[in-house]
């Protein structure tokens, strides 16, 4: 039963990013030419989400779905392994023309090309667990 609330969540989630056109090559292009807005306004308001959400979660002590309490824990200050997660990430997706949340939905709309991209994060995510023992964490 979980897993079907996951799914139509993530369906549900994925609707949302088309309709947003968050997974728009031409809005993300536009982004990276600083030539709208829109993927901003997007990111921004996931932050916002985000940061409201983690101050409810802390405020009113939350529990998961299993009733069990959210512990967020907190990050360390060392900014080397952030610089470079994200100028890694940052440059795949530059270069990409598509953040890696949506491939899946992508390939769902139609856009076969986007299977190279996921092959693509897949090494991505093998060389990661290879090397990840000589990175910094």
């Amino acid at each position: 039963m979980k897993t079907l609330k996951y799914f139509l969540v993530g369906f549900l989630f994925g609707i949302v990013l088309t309709k947003s056109e968050a997974v728009s090559w031409y809005r993300i292009y536009e982004m990276f030419q600083f030539q709208s807005f829109h993927m901003y306004g997007i990111i921004g308001v996931a932050v916002a989400t985000g940061i409201v959400g983690i101050q409810i979660i802390k405020r009113y002590n939350i529990k998961d779905i299993d009733g069990f309490p959210i512990e967020i824990q907190e990050k360390p200050k060392d900014n080397a392994r952030y610089w470079i997660g994200g100028i890694s990430f940052g440059l795949g997706w530059a270069l990409v023309g598509s953040c890696p949340g949506p491939i899946f939905i992508l390939i769902g709309a139609g856009f076969m090309s986007v299977i190279i991209v996921l092959i693509g994060a897949l090494i991505g995510t093998i060389i990661y667990g290879a090397l990840k023992s000589k990175l910094p964490h």
